[in-house]
Formats: structure tokens, C-alpha cells, sequence
């Protein structure tokens, strides 16, 4: 009979692809039991989002299989969200990871972005929240739809509003509609602190951070008091866009905040007419930048009313399987969980004065 030795030694062949080590020294296999030519066991990912989790299904019931006496493989998967925030932090200690979502100007679909990226995030079978951190421009609830205005929770916390299982926080959902927040960076400071320290958040997976554009007071605020996992930046492919949002790049690495990756958002057109792809504002200028400053290229977003649509009305784009922005939106989210994933196996803590040493400018790679 088919001994565990041989079982484990089979599965040390079954490697994750961006982690670079087998399932077996990740530790990530749970639960073996043989039982005759019956193998069972449950392999434990760090992502419900994970990108090549059918591959790693697939390869593990392959290399079990083939062992001399197995008939059967019975491969269950679990879920545990590798941590990147401190666990001792008492603002942070329920949230595992935070993705600040950044732009260097409005008007590129950051909110959009940040929305739709927690609510692929939440489809897939994680715990998410979303903090608006757009002070000024706080769009988020219209997005997903959210309408209840927090409530008081125990210990003077605010319950945070609930969409589609994803927990919402906005200025938006404490004034009334229309009505201008007309408050000086210092306030935009103070209310963004209490959002992150008074509010009963509960267990998140991931929590989604929409910053206003810029470099100003809320990013920095939000980049120096959380722990973030990393950034996400969001730039359409027009020059003037990206110079701006490298910009903001480099602020994350001057913070020593970790870049996920960068977004190309409206990056191209279909016709409804003729099916025809339109370059509207370029394309494809965001991925060559990306690689030129060697950070990773999250995916483009093409421009689909449906997603306009589904915005308007407080829909979630995920309901609109067929819609290319949301097989777009769907892939990225994957891409950033498996990001993240790397981050938290990889990272460790800095030494005094290590990082931060970012020149203030981050050239555009040359013309071809």
C-alpha cells in the first residue's frame, strides 16, 4: 500500500509558479488520509482568487494518481489569505492585507478600478472591504450601490455599510446627497485616521483603498498610519496621464510601499457596430513603461458602457459575465491576489535606512 512518505514526496513536485516551492514545504497540504487506493487530502491556498489553482488541482490528482496501488484522488481545497499587516497592530489586526488604489489625476477610472477590483475580489470567495478615501470626491457608494448610512457599533465603533458581503466606508455615506464636504487638509486628514481606527471593519481578507489623486495630504495619511501591502496604480495609456501616475509611483517608493503592479485602463474601444477595436487614447504605452521601470503590468480595461451603466445604477459588473471590461476586471483581480500572496511570503522587515533611496524622477522609456 501506498505509504504518506510516497504521497508527499509526490506532491514536493507539485510547485507553486510564482512562489517558486512545492505545496509540501509551503505547507499547504492538510488532511492526508489513504484509505485502501483512496488518497484524500485538502490543499490549502493562500487566495480563493488564486490564478493557477486548476493547474495545481490538476497536477496534484496527476502526480498521486500515478503512484503504484492509488485508484482514486480526492483533492479538496481551502483558503487561508496569506497576512501582510501586522497582527499585532491594533488598527490593522482583523485586516490581513490593504491595497491603496492610486492615480496621479482624476478622470482615469481609479474609482473604478478600486470598486470593481474588491468586488471581483469578494465573487471569488474572499472578505473584503472598501475604504474611500477620496474625501472630496467620494463616488464609491453610488458605484456599488451602497446606501445605508453606518451605524454605531459597541465601544463608540461605527458598523460599516454592507453591499454584496463587501463593507463600505465613505464620507458619501454620512452627508447628505449633493452636498460638498468643504473641509481643509487637516480634517481630510483627521476623518481618514478615524475611518481606519473607528470603524468595526470585522475579519477582512483584503481591504480596498480608493485614494484621491495626487500626492497630497490623504495619500500620505493613508501610506504612513496603514501598513499597506501595496499599491495598485491606475493611468490611461495618454502620455499626460502617465506622467502624472508615475508620479504617484514614486511616492509609494519613497514610502517603501510595495507596487502590485500598474493598470491600463480605457485602453481601447470595441464597436458595437462593426466589432472593431479603437485605439482612443493609445495603446499599450502603460505596458512598455511598465517594463521599463520593472514593475508588473496588471492588465488593460477597455471601455465598455456597460460598466458606465452598471455605476450609474449602483450595479456590480461582475453581473455582466459577458462584458469584456469585466473579463478584464476579473483576470486583474486575480493577478493582484496572487501579488499580494508574493508579497506576504516574500517580504520581510526593512533595517533602518534600507529603501527609499528613489530618484524624484522616473523617466518614460524612449520613443521607438
Amino acid at each position: 500500500m501506498t505509504t504518506e512518505d510516497e504521497v508527499l514526496a509526490a506532491l514536493r513536485k507539485v510547485v507553486d509558479p510564482d512562489l517558486g516551492k512545492d505545496v509540501v514545504s509551503l505547507g499547504w497540504i492538510k488532511d492526508l488520509k489513504i484509505d485502501g487506493g483512496t488518497v484524500s487530502f485538502t490543499l490549502t491556498l493562500t487566495t480563493p482568487a488564486c490564478p493557477v489553482q486548476n493547474e495545481m488541482v490538476a497536477q496534484a490528482r496527476r502526480v498521486v494518481g500515478s503512484l503504484p496501488g492509488v485508484s482514486k484522488v480526492d483533492v479538496n481545497v481551502s483558503y487561508n489569505v496569506a497576512r501582510t499587516t501586522p497582527a499585532d497592530n491594533v488598527t490593522t489586526y482583523k485586516i490581513k492585507n490593504i491595497i491603496a488604489v492610486g492615480s496621479g489625476k482624476g478622470g482615469v477610472g481609479k474609482s473604478t478600478i478600486a470598486v470593481n477590483l474588491a468586488v471581483a475580489l469578494a465573487a471569488m470567495g474572499a472578505k473584503v472591504g472598501v475604504l474611500d478615501a477620496d474625501i472630496y470626491g467620494a463616488s464609491v457608494p453610488l458605484m456599488i450601490g451602497a446606501t445605508t448610512p453606518p451605524e454605531v457599533a459597541g465601544e463608540n465603533l461605527l458598523k460599516p455599510s454592507e453591499v454584496a458581503g463587501i463593507k463600505v466606508m465613505s464620507v458619501g455615506l454620512l452627508v447628505p446627497p449633493g452636498t460638498p464636504v468643504i473641509w481643509r487638509g487637516a480634517l481630510v486628514t483627521k476623518a481618514i485616521q478615524e475611518f481606519m481606527t473607528n470603524v468595526d471593519w470585522g475579519e477582512l481578507d483584503y481591504m480596498v483603498v480608493d485614494l484621491p489623486p495626487g500626492t497630497g495630504d490623504a495619500p500620505l495619511t493613508v501610506a504612513q498610519n496603514l501598513k499597506l501591502t501595496g499599491a495598485v496604480i491606475v493611468t490611461t495609456p495618454q502620455r499626460a496621464s502617465m506622467e502624472v501616475a508615475l508620479k504617484t509611483l514614486t511616492m509609494f517608493k519613497k514610502l517603501e510601499v510595495p507596487i502590485i503592479g500598474i493598470i491600463e485602463n480605457m485602453s481601447y474601444l470595441v464597436c458595437p457596430y462593426c466589432g472593431k477595436e479603437i485605439d482612443i487614447f493609445g495603446r499599450g504605452s502603460v505596458e512598455a513603461v511598465a517594463r521599463h521601470l520593472q514593475v508588473p503590468f496588471l492588465g488593460s480595461i477597455p471601455i465598455d458602457p456597460r460598466l458606465r451603466e452598471a455605476e450609474d445604477n449602483g450595479e456590480l459588473i461582475v453581473d455582466f459575465q459577458d462584458s469584456p471590461a469585466a473579463k478584464a476586471l476579473m483576470e486583474i483581480a486575480r493577478r493582484v491576489a496572487s501579488k499580494v500572496s508574493i508579497i506576504a511570503y516574500t517580504s520581510k522587515p526593512k533595517e533602518e535606512g534600507e529603501g527609499g533611496n528613489v530618484s524624484a524622477f522616473l523617466p518614460m522609456p524612449p520613443k521607438a
